[in-house]
C-alpha cells in the first residue's frame, strides 16, 4: 500500500484575523472622513490631533481663543474700551473673520456637515461668530441697547477649549453616570430646605422678616450652603437653634456631591483603560494609552480612538 506523499500545506485557513471595532463617543468621529484628496488632509489638520500640523493647529486655535476671549472681556472695562476702541474693534474682526474661516473648513472637510452643524461644537462655534454679524444689520443700537446683550455670547469661545482637553469628556461622562445620584441627592436638599424654612416661617414668622414660606425656604438655602447673607437672621432662641443645625447640616451635605463624582470618575478611569485598544492576535485587552505593542505577544496595536 503506497502513501503518496502530500505537499505540506501549512495551517488551516481560519480566514482573516478578527478586529474588534473600536468604538467611541466622540462626535467627531462619527462625521465621517473623506476617502482622500484634500479634504481628508484637512481633515487630519482639523480634527485629528495625533499629526504634527493637527496639534500646530490645535495649539494656534487655543492660543486665537483665549486673545479673543480677553477682548471681549478688555472691551468691557470702560477706561479700555474708550482709550482703545479702534484696536478692539479691529482685533474682534480679525477673530470672527478667522473663527468663520474655521467654521467653514470644519463643515467643508466631513462628509457628513449637518451632523457637524447641529452637534454641541458646532453650535458653539456659529454662536461665536453670530453677534459681530448681527450688529451689522441691526440699526440704532441705541434705540435696541438690548441688543448689546448678544456681544456676549463671544464669550462662548472659551468653550470651544473643551473639545481639545480630554478630562472634560471624562468630567461629562462622570456627570452623565452619577445623575440619579445627583438627582436624589438635590431632591433630598430640597425636601430639607423646604421643611426647614416652613418651620422657621412658624417659629419666627413675619415680625422678625419671614414673611412667607418662600422667603424662610430663601433663608434656609442660604443657610444650608453655609453662605448666610445676612438679611435674615433669626431672632428667638429655637431659631437660632434650628439655624446652627441647617449649619452643621451644611458641611455634611456638601460633601455628597463630591464623593459622589469623585467615584464616578475614578470608575470611568478605571473603565477607559479596561474598554482601551484590544490585541488582534492574542485579545488581550487593557493597554495603556501610550502603548504601540502588545504587551502579552508583542503585535501592533490599533490606533487609539478617544
Amino acid at each position: 500500500m503506497s502513501t503518496e506523499m502530500q505537499p505540506d500545506r501549512g495551517p488551516p485557513d481560519r480566514g482573516p484575523d478578527p478586529t474588534p471595532p473600536v468604538r467611541t463617543t466622540d462626535p467627531q468621529q462619527r462625521l465621517g472622513k473623506p476617502d482622500g484628496g484634500w479634504r481628508a488632509r484637512m481633515y487630519e489638520v482639523i480634527f485629528e490631533s495625533e499629526t504634527r500640523k493637527g496639534r500646530a493647529f490645535d495649539l494656534a486655535l487655543i492660543a486665537a481663543i483665549l486673545l479673543s476671549v480677553l477682548a471681549a472681556v478688555l472691551s468691557s472695562i470702560e477706561s479700555i474700551a474708550r482709550n482703545h476702541a479702534d484696536w478692539l474693534v479691529a482685533a474682534e474682526w480679525c477673530f470672527t473673520i478667522l473663527f468663520s474661516f474655521e467654521y467653514i473648513a470644519r463643515i467643508v472637510c466631513v462628509r457628513r456637515p449637518l451632523l457637524y452643524a447641529r452637534s454641541f461644537f458646532g453650535v458653539i462655534d456659529l454662536l461665536s461668530i453670530l453677534p459681530s454679524y448681527i450688529s451689522l444689520f441691526v440699526p440704532g443700537a441705541h434705540v435696541l441697547l438690548d441688543v448689546r446683550i448678544l456681544r456676549l455670547l463671544r464669550i462662548f469661545r472659551i468653550l470651544k477649549l473643551t473639545l481639545y482637553i480630554q478630562e472634560y469628556s471624562m468630567l461629562g461622562d462622570a456627570l452623565l453616570a452619577s445623575r440619579r445620584k445627583i438627582l436624589v441627592f438635590l431632591s433630598t436638599v430640597f425636601l430639607i430646605v423646604f421643611l426647614l424654612g416652613t418651620v422657621m416661617y412658624v417659629v419666627e414668622g413675619p415680625a422678625h422678616g419671614y414673611t412667607s414660606i418662600p422667603v424662610g425656604v430663601y433663608w434656609a438655602i442660604s443657610t444650608v450652603t453655609t453662605v448666610g447673607f445676612g438679611d435674615l437672621v433669626p431672632k428667638t432662641d429655637i431659631g437660632r437653634a434650628i439655624a446652627s443645625f441647617m449649619m452643621l447640616l451644611g458641611w455634611g451635605i456638601l460633601a455628597v456631591p463630591t464623593g459622589i463624582i469623585s467615584s464616578e470618575i475614578t470608575h470611568q478611569r478605571g473603565v477607559r483603560l479596561l474598554a482601551g485598544r484590544s490585541c488582534t492576535r492574542c485579545m488581550t485587552r487593557g493597554h495603556e494609552a501610550t502603548a504601540r505593542y502588545c504587551k502579552q505577544c508583542g503585535k501592533a496595536l490599533p490606533a487609539l480612538v478617544e
